[in-house]
């Protein structure tokens, strides 16, 4: 008999850790079964470059009609003209994007990485950020929402070929159409990234860019539920761009294992229970937002409208780093983030990011999460005044047991 690998026993401890926590990262969800069995499937065994019936291998009779319903899913589920799922990430679907419409030394006008925006939108230290002339725009800080009459300023001084409406930590229903208005009155093309609102979108909950903008990214492993990857939809205008900047544009094969696990997130977005899911997700974050609150903590931009809020810890005398290893110790899992204007650097942030996208998924009410709302705040407090506080642990746990 084989010894078994190391590995295997590692998985099965991350396995624990997933069961046994509590996950607030706003990245992170739980996929299906179903996604999961079609992620070990055989489709791991197929190499598959280029479009659907215009392959550079053979042998892909099967996955072209595993593509092409993937797409046919997504089309229905967002009303669009154009989908591409071959994306292997968020990031290398917004590149694809920029390759499909820009040339070298272009103008992106995008939100800064610091107020809530994403390094693939033109941070200096990507690609992206080398290769584009990148402006950006940010909150106000007056109410730290976005400032649509300042991103227009912006737009008409820097004429941008392309502006990125989207970001990763902001907490507030984004008006694509606005954005479509000031794009369209410089004369510039729209992306809309909703790689954390994808879900609320899907369920209706959020205004769709899709009517608006000229291009749209997704990611699959947030509020969509589905395995790790990422999608394109676009007007038809520019879909053979978009295909070609993918493939072979920014990368090779396909993960078709990937793709098919897509479709699967895609049926499971239509079912009627996704809607309910959202929608809890939704509450379960204002509620936490508000309890932390009422304990003295800020949240940005006074609260939330999606899956995830913004938690400024300052009043404590700690960084977000601090906050989020103390929190680790005990089995809560969330993610240091600066905060607009923030004086601290990304790597120690000012602020905690708490999402609720994973914990609805196993069944949290707004009764959990105003538990876990206490608890973070106990621990934190412990953690400053240098007290103990692993015994929280047992807490912790009482609370993921009653989960799914």
């Amino acid at each position: 008999m084989t010894k078994k690998d190391v590995l295997f026993a590692m998985v099965d401890q991350e396995c624990q850790r997933q069961k046994k926590g509590i996950t607030l990262i706003a990245s992170e969800n739980y996929a299906s079964s179903n996604i999961l069995h079609m992620l070990g499937s055989c489709l791991m065994n197929k190499y598959v470059e280029g479009a659907v019936g215009a392959r550079y291998y053979s042998g892909c009779e099967f996955v072209d009609k595993i593509e092409q319903e993937t797409i046919n899913r997504f089309k229905t589920l967002f009303q669009a003209e154009h989908v591409n799922v071959q994306p292997h990430a968020g990031t290398q679907a917004n590149i694809a994007v920029y390759l499909s419409c820009l040339q070298p030394g272009d103008t992106i006008l995008s939100m800064s990485l610091s107020h809530g925006g994403h390094l693939s939108h033109g941070h200096p230290v990507t690609l992206v950020g080398s290769v584009y002339k990148v402006i950006s725009y940010g909150v106000s800080k007056k109410d730290e929402l976005l400032d649509y009459d300042e991103i227009e300023t912006l737009a008409i001084q820097h004429k941008p070929k392309l502006i990125v409406a989207g970001a990763s930590a902001y907490t507030r229903e984004i008006d694509f159409k606005r954005f479509a208005q000031i794009a369209h009155k410089v004369g510039a093309l729209l992306l809309a990234d909703i790689a954390h609102t994808a879900g609320l979108i899907a369920a209706k909950l959020h205004q769709s860019p899709v009517p608006y903008a000229d291009f749209v990214t997704m990611t699959t492993h947030k509020t969509l539920r589905g395995p790790r990857g990422a999608i394109i939809l676009c007007k038809q205008k520019w879909a053979t761009k978009i295909d070609k900047a993918v493939m072979p544009g920014s990368q090779g094969g396909t993960f078709m294992h990937v793709v098919a696990a897509k479709g699967i997130a895609a049926a499971e977005a239509m079912d009627s229970n996704f809607a309910a899911y959202q929608k809890q997700v939704i509450i379960n974050a204002q509620a936490m937002a508000k309890e932390l609150q009422s304990l003295g903590y800020r949240i940005i931009s006074g609260g939330t409208d999606n899956h995830m809020f913004m938690c400024d810890i300052t009043h404590l005398g700690i960084n977000g780093k601090q906050a989020e290893h103390a929190l680790e110790s005990i089995g809560i899992f969330v993610n240091r983030n600066t905060i607009p204007f923030d004086r601290k650097s990304p790597m120690l942030g000012s602020g905690i990011r708490i999402g609720t996208a994973a914990i609805t998924t196993r069944g949290a009410t707004v009764q959990d999460v105003i538990k876990i709302a206490h608890l973070i705040h106990y621990v934190l407090q412990a953690y400053t005044s240098g007290q103990k506080y692993a015994d929280f642990s047992l807490q912790v746990s009482e609370i993921s047991a009653k989960l799914s």
